[in-house]
C-alpha cells in the first residue's frame, strides 16, 4: 500500500503491547513475567532475563540513575551561574551564552553517539560520557577564566547528550513492548533528578562554598555514570530468535506477536530521512519543544507581569518540574496501552488549550488557578520526550533507534532558539500575552498534525492485522 493508506490500526499506531496486558509489575525484583508464547505473545521478559542473568528492569534502573545524575547540567545552571560569575569577578551577562552552548552540544552530540551505540553497544561510550559529564562539573570548581567555563560546560554537555541517547534507547531496545512507560521513567528521572540536588546547591551557592559543591556534584555524576557504564548492555541482534529480521512485516500475520518496533522494516537513518513522516515529526518536535521551553524559561516573569504575588510565581516554578516529570511516566504508560497516535494528539492539544487558559487566569489574577494551569500545561506537553522516541521506534524499527532518534532530537535546538531568541523578540514587540498564546497555538497545531501520521509506505506495517486489546 502507499502512504495514502491508513493501515488497519497496527501497533505502530496503537502503541499497545503485543505481548500481553503489561502485568510485568516488579520493577527491581525478579519481575520477569512469563507470557504465553503459545497464544501468540512473546516472552520478552523471560528472554531478556536468560541473556542478562537478571531482570531487564535493572537496565531501566541504571539508565534512570544516569539520567538523574547528569540532570544538574540542565536544571541547576541558574543556581550556580551567579557564584561562578562572582568568583571570576565578571558580569553575569558574560555567561549568558553558556546554557545556549549546552543545548547545542547536548543535542547535536546524540547523533554520532547514537550511531556508535547502535553498532558497538553502550559500554565504552557511557564510560566516555562519565568522564566528560563528571569531569566537566569538577573542572568548573577550578576554572579561572570565562573561556574555561564555556569549554568545560560544553564538554560536559556532550557527556549529557551521550547519557541521554543511551538511556532512552536502552528502554527502546530492551522493552519493545513497553517503550512508552520505560522511556517515560528515564526522561522523568532527567526532569526530576535535579530536585535532589537543587536544595543542596542553593544552600551553598556562595563564592566561598560553590567550589566544594561543584566538586561533590561532579563526583556524584562520575560515580553513578560509571556504574551505569558497567551495567548497561544491548540485547543480541537475534535475542528474540527471529531468523530473518530484515524480512519481517510482510503482512502475512506470522509476526503478530511482536511489538511494532520489531515487526516492521528496520530503517537506516538515510532511509528514514526520505520519508515525509520524519519531517512532519521534526516540525512537531520543534513546535512542542518551543511551546514547552517558553513556559519553563519564563513562567516567573509571566506571573509577575500580571501582578500575581511572589508566592504564586514561586509555587508555579517549583511545581512545574514535578508535573513535567510525573506526566512522562503516566502518559508514557497510556501510550503503550492505547492508540499512541491519538494519545499524543490529545495530549498536545490539551497542552495548548491549558496554555491559553493560563493567560485567562493571569488576567483574572487568579493565583491558584494560574499554578494549577501551569501544572496542567506542562503535564500534557512534557511527554513529548516520551512520545517521539516511541513513535520513531514504532515506525522505523528498534535496530537503529539510537541514531534515528538522535537526528530527530536535534529539533530541540530549534525549539530552544524559538523559546529564547524568538520569544525575546516577540515579547519586546508584542508583549507576553500574544507570545504565550503563540506557544499554545503551536501545541494545538502539533496535536492536530499527529492525526495525519501513519506508518511509512514500504515499512511492512500497512496491512498487518492489529493485535487484540487485552
Amino acid at each position: 500500500m502507499g502512504d495514502g493508506d491508513e493501515g488497519s490500526g497496527t501497533d505502530a499506531e496503537t502503541g499497545r503491547s503485543a505481548a500481553g496486558d503489561g502485568s510485568e509489575s516488579d520493577p527491581v525484583g525478579d519481575g520477569d513475567v512469563d507470557l504465553d508464547e503459545a497464544d501468540g505473545g512473546v516472552d520478552y521478559a523471560g528472554r531478556a532475563s536468560s541473556i542478562l542473568g537478571f531482570s531487564r528492569w535493572w537496565q531501566i534502573v541504571a539508565a534512570a540513575g544516569m539520567m538523574a545524575a547528569v540532570s544538574p547540567y540542565q536544571y541547576v545552571w541558574s543556581s550556580i551561574e551567579q557564584p561562578l560569575a562572582q568568583g571570576l569577578d565578571i558580569a553575569l551577562p558574560a555567561l549568558g551564552a553558556v546554557f545556549s552552548f549546552y543545548v547545542v552540544f547536548q543535542s547535536l552530540s546524540q547523533f554520532p553517539a547514537g550511531k556508535w551505540r547502535d553498532s558497538r553497544g553502550p559500554g565504552a561510550l557511557t564510560f566516555v560520557a562519565a568522564l566528560l559529564a563528571g569531569g566537566g562539573y569538577i573542572g568548573l570548581a577550578y576554572a579561572t577564566a570565562v573561556w574555561q567555563l564555556y569549554l568545560l560546560y560544553s564538554l560536559g554537555a556532550i557527556g549529557v547528550g551521550i547519557v541521554y541517547t543511551v538511556a532512552v534507547n536502552t528502554a527502546v531496545k530492551w522493552f519493545p513492548d513497553r517503550t512508552g512507560l520505560t522511556t517515560g521513567i528515564g526522561t522523568m528521572a532527567f526532569a526530576g533528578g535535579s530536585a535532589l540536588v537543587v536544595p543542596y546547591v542553593r544552600a551553598n551557592a556562595t563564592v566561598s562554598a560553590y567550589s566544594d559543591v561543584l566538586r561533590n556534584v561532579g563526583l556524584a555524576i562520575l560515580v553513578v555514570t560509571l556504574v551505569g557504564a558497567f551495567l548497561l548492555r544491548d540485547p543480541p541482534e537475534d535475542w528474540l530468535g527471529l531468523e530473518d529480521g530484515d524480512d519481517r512485516g510482510d503482512g502475512n500475520g506470522s509476526d503478530d506477536g511482536l511489538a511494532a518496533s520489531l515487526r516492521g522494516r528496520a530503517y537506516t537513518t538515510r532511509e528514514m530521512l526520505s520519508t515525509w513522516q520524519f519531517w512532519l515529526l521534526y516540525a512537531m518536535f520543534v513546535a512542542m519543544a518551543g511551546a514547552d521551553l517558553i513556559v519553563i524559561a519564563n513562567v516567573v516573569r509571566f506571573a509577575e507581569q500580571f501582578g500575581l504575588a511572589a508566592v504564586v510565581a514561586t509555587a508555579a516554578a517549583t511545581l512545574l518540574p514535578v508535573a513535567a516529570g510525573v506526566s512522562r511516566m503516566i502518559l508514557g504508560e497510556a501510550s503503550d496501552r492505547f492508540d499512541r497516535k491519538k494519545v499524543m494528539a490529545a495530549s498536545f492539544v490539551l497542552a495548548g488549550v491549558f496554555r491559553l487558559a493560563l493567560i485567562a487566569a493571569g488576567r483574572a489574577e487568579a493565583g491558584i488557578a494560574f499554578v494549577g494551569l501551569v501544572m496542567a500545561a506542562m503535564f500534557f506537553s512534557s511527554p513529548l520526550f516520551v512520545y517521539f522516541p516511541s513513535v520513531i521506534a514504532d515506525y522505523y524499527g528498534a535496530k537503529n533507534s539510537s541514531g534515528n532518534y538522535a537526528v530527530l532530537y536535534t529539533a530541540k535546538v530549534g525549539g530552544g532558539v524559538f523559546a529564547g531568541t524568538v520569544t525575546g523578540y516577540l515579547v519586546a514587540s508584542f508583549g507576553w500575552v500574544p507570545t504565550f498564546a503563540l506557544g499554545g497555538g503551536l501545541a494545538i497545531a502539533a496535536g492536530l498534525a499527529a492525526l495525519v501520521l501513519r506508518p511509512p509506505s514500504g515499512s511492512g506495517m500497512e496491512t498487518e492485522t492489529p493485535a487484540p486489546a487485552d
